[in-house]
């Protein structure tokens, strides 16, 4: 297994090298006099029209790989490497044109996982250097019912599904691979039972567009720990619920209007409250109900051109109460820079710095515990990950990400001191 794992790690750090020169390809192209093919879309194309028919007849077939591949170069708990990957395959059915409901879809998704996580079996940090890192095994992460009315003014989804799909993230943040900025702050399903993809729980989701620009969320939601575990991937209705999640957002996007002179940004503010019990962080007995509130932005700030080329910032911050909470605030910011050199629009360079700050009743109780000298004091105050990244799409169903992350105090959430770590790596897309 361990061969396998490092030989993934290895195909896919030649990818990253070895298709970075076919980024200039394509002015190549320009020379020539014959008539110029769609760019291709997927790298398996349209099937000989199979795949349009389909599409046609309201079936949409869509599958995608991720692949993550790292190194630990300094500090952390030791060096090594680490690749991870994600498969996820869908079938979304447009109930309009199968059986006459507009503006109804059906949507089916099987995520599958594998690989070493260089977080949790190298560095020992909190913040996944990968994003696709975790959970290996297949699973059902979707089979919901979403229905469209008003042209999309109101908005429902009922059925099996993450509600992280709709709620509490910033799509801005997956120009990152650390989980910590792609796409949720993890301070939300650290402290409560939110969940995020590739994990799904029952659940109804509400959005209505109070204007084109402003929209309100909000909707019920199971929360059900044992539906993490590999032996119930395929069995969504297995027991151990424990209560409900009940969140409420409300998203700005100034320049979603088609036309607008307006530069484009989303603005969230959410809180969410859980109704289940739960033992309470670093002190004895039991709490009934977790809460929590949220604010994240991003907003372009420098637009080149009528295109998607421009520099954009965004910022996060999250507040949960001691009580219940392992990361008790949450902070991050960051810029990308979409569209990077001449003819190279849709390339991007991210920066980012997210910090996480660990309960001190949990670093207290682990000071006491240990009879660590200086006190809970003496303990870091959180983690904090820096990280950096050029995105080049080299297809449109192709992209790579080299990468460089920077973890301090990756032993925060171990209750130790550790040396910062360095990680070197890439991410490799592509749209089958």
């Amino acid at each position: 297994m361990a061969q396998h794992l490092h030989l993934h790690a290895r195909l896919t750090l030649a990818i990253l090298l070895i298709l970075l020169p076919v980024a200039g390809a394509r002015a190549q192209d320009v020379a020539s006099e014959k008539p110029v093919a769609a760019p291709r879309e997927t790298l398996t194309g349209d099937w000989g029209g199979l795949r349009t028919r389909l599409k046609q007849a309201g079936v949409t077939v869509r599958a995608d790989y991720v692949g993550e591949a790292f190194a630990a170069v300094d500090g952390g708990q030791r060096q090594g490497s680490a690749y991870t990957q994600q498969l996820r395959a869908s079938l979304d059915f447009d109930m309009d044109r199968i059986v006459g409901i507009s503006g109804g879809i059906v949507h089916v998704t099987i995520n599958d996982r594998r690989g070493v996580g260089l977080s949790s079996d190298i560095v020992g940090n909190r913040l996944p250097i990968q994003e696709a890192a975790g959970g290996n095994y297949t699973r059902l992460s979707e089979f919901s019912y979403e229905q469209n009315i008003d042209n999309g003014r109101l908005n429902l989804r009922l059925g099996y599904f993450a509600m992280g799909n709709d709620l509490g993230g910033m799509i801005l943040g997956c120009n990152f691979v650390n989980a910590a900025f792609c796409a949720h702050p993890l301070s939300e399903s650290g402290n409560s039972g939110w969940y995020n993809y590739p994990n799904a729980r029952w659940g109804a989701a509400v959005r209505y567009r109070i204007r084109p620009d402003l929209a309100l969320r909000t909707g019920v939601y199971q929360v059900n720990p044992r539906l993490n575990d590999p032996d119930n991937a395929f069995r969504p209705f297995a027991g151990g619920t424990t209560g409900v999640l009940l969140p409420l957002e409300l998203e700005y996007d100034p320049g979603i209007a088609p036309g607008s002179h307006v530069l484009p940004g989303h603005y969230k503010l959410g809180a969410y409250y859980d109704t289940s019990r739960a033992a309470r962080r670093g002190e004895q007995g039991m709490l009934r109900g977790r809460y929590g509130v949220y604010a994240l932005a991003d907003q372009m700030i420098l637009r080149e051109g009528t295109g998607n080329r421009g520099l954009s910032i965004f910022a996060q911050f999250t507040a949960n109460p001691e009580a219940s909470a392992q990361i008790t605030h949450w902070y991050a910011a960051g810029l990308v820079k979409t569209g990077t050199f001449a003819g190279r629009d849709a390339d991007s360079i991210s920066i980012g710095i997210v910090h996480a700050q660990v309960n001190p009743r949990l670093r207290r109780a682990e000071a006491d515990a240990q009879d660590i000298p200086g006190g809970y004091a003496a303990l870091p105050v959180g983690e904090t990950a820096i990280e950096m990244s050029y995105g080049i799409q080299l297809r449109r169903w192709l992209s790579i990400r080299p990468d460089v992350q920077y973890i301090l105090d990756p032993g925060a959430f171990s209750y130790r001191r550790t040396n910062d770590a360095l990680a070197l790596g890439g991410q490799v897309k592509m749209q089958f």
